[in-house]
Parts: C-alpha cells; structure tokens; sequence
C-alpha cells in the first residue's frame, strides 16, 4: 500500500460500506418476476443480481445491442469488419460496485488494464499531468499543488481561500442546500484563480459530466471533484477493457444472467406501463405483454419520461414520478463521438487517452490501435491508426460529421502530425441522453425508490444519498434497485459501497 494510501486511511478516505447486504435468504423463497427496462450498466447490474438470487428476470432493450453509452456494434470497413462503440470511458478504480458486476464475468478483472498518464493537452499551455499523483488524499491534493505548472505559489496567494473551502468540505446534505442553485462557472470563477489554473485544473473535469460550467450546477461539481479527487483512495488512476465493450463485457454478462434463468431481449422497447393488481405489465413495441411483480426502469432521462408520458395508469400509481418526469426527462447538451481509422499513426510518445482544454469542440482523445486489440491488429495489418474524439458538451443543431471534422481539425492544432494523415473510414455520431445536472434540480431528481409499491428508477442521472458518479451511479442504483425487490422476497440484498461520505474538511 502506497505511502499516501496509509496516510488516507488514518483520516478516513477508505472503501466505505454503504449497505452490507445478506439479511435474508440466499435465494427468493417463492416465485418472482422482475422486469428490468434497459439493457445498460444500471439494468444489467440489476438483472445479475436479481437473476443470481432466484428472480425470474427480463431484461427489455430497445437497442439491438446492450450498452448504451458503453454499447458497441459491428461496423463493416472496406478492408474489413470493426467493432464501433459509443464512446470512451474510463474504468476508474473506486468505480467498486461496477467492477463488482465485472468480477461476475472475470474475477481478477484481467481484462482491465491501467492506462498511463492522464495528460491535458492546450494550444495555449503546456500540458498538464494527472495521472502520476500519488493515489489518496491529502497527499494528492499537496502534490498537485507543488507540481502543477498552471497554478504557482502566487496564485495560490491570490486565490480566494473561503470560496475553496467548499471543495474540501462536501456533505450530502449541506452541500446541496447551499449550492445546488449556483453555476459551477459562478463558483469557479468566486476562486479567483488565474485562467489557466482554471481551464487546466477545473474546466476539463467539470466537461467530463457532460454539462457546460454555465449549466452546471456548482453543488454536483463539488460532489464528483470529492468523489473523484478527494474522497478516494484510489486516486485518479484509471483502467480500461483491451477487448471491445461487447466481447468483453456484453455478451459475458448475458450469458451470465442466462445461466442464472434470466433472459435479455434486445430490440425490444417498452412502449407502457400500467398497474395491476398483482403487480406490473409492461407493453413492448410489438403488442407483447409483460407481466412482472417488480419493474426497474434503467433508461436514460429522455426516454423515461416518454415511458412515463405513455403510461397514462402512472398518474394514479405513481403520481410524485409523473410530476418529476418533464423535468428530469430534459437531457444535458449533446455529445459528439468520432472514430477516424487513419492511414498512418501519430507520433509514438502520444499518451493513449488524453483531455483536451478550451478547445471549442474537441474534449478528449483516444488512440484506440494502443488499447485495444481489435484496433491494435488492424493497425498492425495497414500501417494506420484508430483514433476516437469527443466533444462532451458541444453545439445543439450540428451535424455529426461537421462536428467530427471540427474536432480532427482541433486536433491537429494540438498534433501537427495528424494534418499529414489520410482518413480511410470515419464513423461519427451526435446524441443527447446524457443526464443534466442544472442548478436546482437537485430537489426534484428522483432516487431509486419511486412512490409505487415495486416500481424502481436506476441509472447516471438517478438520486443517491453517497457520493456517485457515471457508470458507478448506473451500476450503484440498478444494485440497490434490486436490492429493494430482493428484501421485499426475502432475500439476502447485494453489499454496495462507496468512498469517504463526507469532504476533508466538512466536520461532524
């Protein structure tokens, strides 16, 4: 254990255990039935949960592939077939409840590994690194004041300490109540920081939520900076899959949830929802009914409202969700994701996952032919690259190729070298289903638990009570979502954990 590590322990910053599960039977005593609507991180963790303990599980995914923000596909090449997907992620190592999903299908998580660095490009600053820091709080914190270059000694004279404390200080509860009406942009620029500590320091890790600063609010960035950066011990060192989303984690855990009874449907959408009085039955597309004593709904904000809007029988069943509902159903910005298959590589020494700063499109890249060994052989075979941009919060109304090729020409801005290189194959996208995190919305989010008896709501966007983010808050709700049917059976519940409750400096 890292020096750092031990010094976090001994202030608390440690694995927290937020439920410890057990509590019940290993198994359901009696016959029941769950359907889970969306087949991504937040359902599937809660149809392995459910299907592992004895639930009769259907898992309803409208897509033709499992994912969503994490999906991948086929794409056929003119040299040949490549797995696309939907975007970057990184596996970050407090992310514990979600890689506990994943131990289902690889107990060691071999198939994750570490990625090096964690650069942030500028075209008007030298980059930053964030990825060598020591691992736990507050040594992290020290070393990357002492080491950045974008925030000095005198900047910290003039920074304005009392508007900083709230960093350092998050709670669940007093957080929210004194800043969730605020802007992040309000509070950042309250720091009185220089402009580069901010765009290098702040600006990147607020984009990565898939909001703009402006958008934002203040209360949520304080909450993901302490869950991110302050809270853990695992630091901001991260891991991804060297397989595609789909071989290595898609069709393992739809194997696994078959081999414990349950089943997952894709191109399946639910259409209704209606209340009966023995349970739930939830319509699809084609007529077909679902009858099932307990429904999670783990889809995205848009389509939970609209799920929600054509179920006419909610009013009555669950009318605090149906008020809620046009509210949270409003998506953050849209996101754009490019993955350009290159005649030819960049330079040797570019980090394989790099943020970007204050460029007007572009927010990160990944060099895919260096992660995983699909692009990898592919690259070896022509002589290319596969390179993926992406525009976390971007312009409303774009098109995706215009914004693919925005991105690749800020790119070259920051990498000359990419100028020289011809495209073979491009594919781009836009969507808007990411979560938005706005100021005030913070009371009106629902949790897990909605107001009618066995109907439960999990994923990114969704409420809970422990710090959470990303596919953690997706994996955390589906896991707690199933833990709520499984003690309502009499079943023993998941353990769920997460790091340090409360900030550094938020007192008793």
């Amino acid at each position: 254990m890292a020096l750092s590590q031990k010094l976090g322990r001994l202030i608390g910053v440690r694995e927290q255990v937020v439920d410890p599960g057990g509590g019940g039977a290993p198994r359901v005593a009696r016959q029941t039935t769950a359907v889970v609507v969306g087949g991504g991180i937040a359902g599937m963790s809660a149809a392995v949960v459910l299907a592992e303990r004895g639930v009769d599980v259907t898992v309803l995914e409208a897509a033709p592939t499992l994912g969503g923000r994490l999906g991948a596909w086929p794409e056929a090449l003119a040299d040949g077939s490549q797995v696309n997907e939907h975007g970057f992620h990184a596996f970050f190592r407090q992310y514990y409840n979600w890689r506990s999903i994943l131990r289902r299908v690889d107990p060691t998580l071999g198939f994750l590994k570490p990625i090096p660095g964690y650069p942030i490009l500028s075209a008007q600053w030298p980059t930053e690194e964030f990825g060598r820091l020591p691992p736990a709080p507050p040594v992290n914190l020290l070393a990357l004041l002492l080491r950045s270059p974008s925030l000095r000694l005198t900047d910290l004279r003039g920074m304005d300490r009392d508007a900083a404390l709230p960093l350092l200080s998050y709670d669940p509860v007093r957080t929210y109540a004194e800043f969730d009406d605020t802007t992040a942009d309000t509070l950042l620029a309250s720091l009185k920081l220089p402009d580069r500590a901010r765009a290098m320091l702040f600006e990147v890790f607020s984009h990565s939520f898939f909001n703009h600063e402006a958008e934002m609010s203040a209360a949520e960035m304080i909450a993901q900076f302490h869950f991110y950066l302050l809270g853990n011990p695992e630091g901001l060192a991260f891991d991804c899959p060297d397989e595609d989303y789909a071989t290595a984690i898609w069709q393992p855990l739809t194997r696994h949830v078959a081999q414990h009874g349950g089943r997952v449907r894709t191109g399946v959408a639910a259409t209704r929802l209606d209340r009966e009085p023995d349970g739930w039955r939830v319509t699809t597309a084609d007529g077909t009914v679902h009858p099932a004593g307990h429904v999670v709904l783990a889809v995205d904000p848009p389509a939970l409202a609209a799920l929600v809007a054509a179920s006419p029988g909610l009013v009555a069943a669950a009318p605090e969700l149906v008020v809620r509902m046009p509210a949270f159903g409003r998506p953050g910005p849209p996101y754009a994701v490019a993955r350009y298959w290159l005649d030819g590589d960049v330079r040797a020494d570019r980090a394989v996952f790099s943020g970007v700063s204050r460029q007007p499109t572009l927010d990160s890249v990944t060099l895919y032919h260096r992660l995983e060994n699909e692009s990898r052989r592919w690259a070896q075979r022509t002589g290319g690259a596969v390179v993926e941009l992406h525009a976390y919060a971007c312009d409303e109304g774009v098109p995706a190729g215009e914004l693919a090729e925005r991105m690749r020409a800020e790119l070259v801005g920051l990498w000359p070298e990419v100028a020289g290189l011809g495209v073979r194959e491009l594919r781009a996208r836009v969507e808007a289903q990411a979560p938005a995190f706005t100021p005030g919305s913070h009371a009106g989010r629902p949790g897990v638990r909605t107001d009618a008896d066995g109907l439960y709501l999990a994923g990114d966007g969704i409420g809970t009570d422990f710090p959470s983010a990303l596919m953690e808050r997706s994996a955390a709700t589906g896991i707690i979502a199933a833990n709520h049917i499984l003690r309502a059976e009499g079943a023993a519940a998941e353990p769920v954990h997460s790091v340090r409750p409360r900030g550094l400096l938020a007192g008793k």
